[in-house]
C-alpha cells in the first residue's frame, strides 16, 4: 500500500495517510490539465484552500476566478467556501445598470465587475415579507457579514443618512464609499418588485451627494435600487435616460440551518444505519413504548 511505504520511508514526516495520498493524486490531476497560469495561482495558496477548490469547482475559468479573488482578497477557507456555495462566480457583473451611457470606460467596467445581482442576505433572522426598515436595521447589526456580501472595498458611512435641500431634510438608506471606485455608493432598499419612480429618486440623491459630499478627487456617486424581485425590460427602461450611474439588483433572503439545530439532526451514518434495519424494528427514538403494547 502506498500511504504505507510513504509512512515507512519517510517516517520523520506527516500526511501520508490513505485519505490525504487519495487527495494529492486528486490534486495533481486536477490542477495538471490547467495550465501554467493557473498553477502559478494554486502556489500562492494553502493546502486547504486549493482541495476546497478541486472538490467544488470544474470549470477552469471559474477555477481561476476564485483562486484570483482568494489571493487578491486574502479569503479563509471559510470565506472561500461561502462566497462557492453562495454562486458568487455566476452573480458577479451581474447587475443591471446604465453605467456605459454615465461612466468614462475604465470606470464603468470596473463598477459592474464589483457590483452583482443577485445579493444573498442569508444571515438575516427575517420572513420574506420584511418591510424595508426592519432590512437595513438588520443589515446594519450585522454589518461584517453584510460588507462580506458586498464585497472588498466598500467602507460604511451610515444608515438613514441625512441631507438637506433647499430647507427640505431628506434620508438615504444605507451610504457606503468604495475605496477602490474612489466614489460614493448609495444603496435604497425596496421590499416589493422595483418600479421606476425609484429611479427618478435615486438620481435625485446621487445628484445632491455630488453637490454635498463628493471631493473633487472622487469620481462620480453610483446608486443601487435593492429590490425584491424586478421586471427587466421596466428597469432598463427607467434606467435608459437617466444622467447618473445606477443599477438594480434583487436580494434574496436565505436562511441557514441554525447551529443548534444541526447538531440534533442525525448524520449520515446513522440514517444509513436505521433504514438498514428490518422493518419492525424502526421505531423513533423518542416514542416509547405503551404499556400495553
Amino acid at each position: 500500500m502506498l500511504a504505507g511505504d510513504l509512512k515507512r520511508e519517510f517516517s520523520d514526516m506527516q500526511g501520508f495517510s490513505r485519505a490525504n495520498i487519495f487527495n494529492i493524486r486528486q490534486w495533481y490531476l486536477f490542477y495538471s490539465i490547467m495550465g501554467e497560469k493557473v498553477q502559478q495561482l494554486v502556489r500562492q495558496l494553502p493546502w486547504g484552500h486549493n482541495m476546497v477548490i478541486v472538490n467544488k469547482i470544474k470549470e477552469p475559468v471559474e477555477v481561476i476566478f476564485y483562486l484570483t479573488e482568494t489571493i487578491k482578497n486574502n479569503w479563509s477557507r471559510n470565506i472561500l467556501i461561502h462566497q462557492i456555495e453562495s454562486g458568487l462566480y455566476s452573480r458577479r457583473g451581474k447587475i443591471l445598470h446604465n453605467f456605459e451611457a454615465t461612466l468614462p470606460a475604465p470606470q464603468s467596467d470596473l463598477a459592474r465587475q464589483t457590483l452583482k445581482d443577485p445579493y444573498i442576505f442569508d444571515f438575516l433572522s427575517l420572513g420574506e415579507e420584511a418591510q424595508e426598515r426592519e432590512i437595513e436595521k438588520e443589515l446594519t447589526k450585522h454589518i461584517t457579514k453584510f460588507l462580506l456580501e458586498l464585497g472588498a472595498g466598500f467602507s460604511f458611512v451610515g444608515s438613514q443618512y441625512p441631507f438637506e435641500v433647499s430647507g427640505k431634510d431628506y434620508y438615504i438608506d444605507l451610504l457606503f464609499y468604495h475605496l477602490k471606485l474612489r466614489c460614493y455608493i448609495i444603496i435604497e432598499l425596496k421590499a416589493g418588485e422595483f418600479k421606476p419612480e425609484y429611479a427618478g429618486k435615486l438620481n435625485f440623491y446621487l445628484s445632491a451627494v455630488d453637490k454635498i459630499l463628493k471631493h473633487e478627487d472622487d469620481k462620480p456617486s453610483i446608486g443601487i435600487i435593492l429590490c425584491k424581485s424586478k421586471d427587466r425590460i421596466i428597469a432598463e427602461y427607467a434606467l435608459k435616460d437617466m444622467s447618473k450611474p445606477i443599477g438594480v439588483s434583487e436580494y434574496k433572503i436565505v436562511h441557514s440551518i441554525p447551529e443548534k439545530l444541526k447538531t440534533s439532526l442525525p448524520t449520515i451514518d446513522e440514517l444509513e444505519k436505521e433504514l438498514s434495519k428490518p422493518d419492525g424494528d424502526k421505531k423513533p427514538k423518542s416514542i416509547k413504548k405503551n404499556r400495553w403494547d
